[in-house]
């Protein structure tokens, strides 16, 4: 009998310990729950492997400073973030940092569930990265140049204010131009979006 897949829930609210904790059993997956990032990483070498549903606001240590953590020690596990405040610039650092999504709490089921699974099918996935390279610029050459801007703006972790400063353009029009790419991309949220972008090398760092 396969062994049932992993979730390491990782929130210093009990509640939501609880709650998620619940739901991921009830939709077949094992589970553990960590009541901060700092005891996460205090037993992780011994976890088992497994996909970790990552909250951002918690003492000590938030999400993005564990993931960076992780990601020093070469813990290769998938990683969702978790906010309940997010913003743009939030999505960007999360998913530069290797996220595979970043969600908004309260999430829908449905929407973690999908996010699960595009985590557990990362694992052990190597050869798969230079076709996403591949297929994500086939994907950004259809955008014109100014939906690319917008896209490189997003990436950037700008807000649509200062991409409409940058571009010289309203900061409506900068909204359409971002439904646009959603459209073009195929997708229905911006940390799609951003995968797909950072894929085909969009969003280094300025010098």
């Amino acid at each position: 009998m396969n062994e049932r897949r992993l979730i390491h829930v990782v929130d210093d609210d009990d509640a939501i310990r609880r709650s998620a904790s619940f739901m991921l059993k009830m939709s077949g997956f094992d589970v553990e729950a960590w009541p901060s990032g700092v005891e996460f990483l205090k037993g992780v070498r011994a976890a088992r492997i497994g996909c970790i549903l990552l909250d951002v606001r918690m003492p000590e240590m938030d999400g993005l400073e564990v993931q960076q953590e992780l990601a020093d020690r070469g813990v290769t596990m998938p990683v969702i973030i978790l906010t309940g405040h997010g913003d743009i610039a939030l999505a960007v650092r999360a998913m530069k940092g290797g996220a595979v999504d970043f969600i908004e709490k309260p999430f829908e089921k449905t929407v973690l569930l999908n996010a699960i699974d595009a985590a557990f099918a990362r694992l052990g996935d190597r050869a798969g990265r230079a076709e996403r390279a591949h297929d994500a610029a086939t994907a950004i050459a259809a955008l014109t140049k100014r939906e690319r801007d917008v896209l490189e703006g997003l990436a950037q972790g700008l807000p649509n204010k200062t991409i409409a400063y940058d571009l010289g353009i309203s900061p409506r029009t900068v909204e359409v131009h971002r439904a646009n790419v959603m459209t073009k991309l195929q997708v229905r949220s911006l940390s799609e979006a951003l995968r797909i972008a950072f894929a085909a090398g969009l969003g280094r760092d300025r010098a």
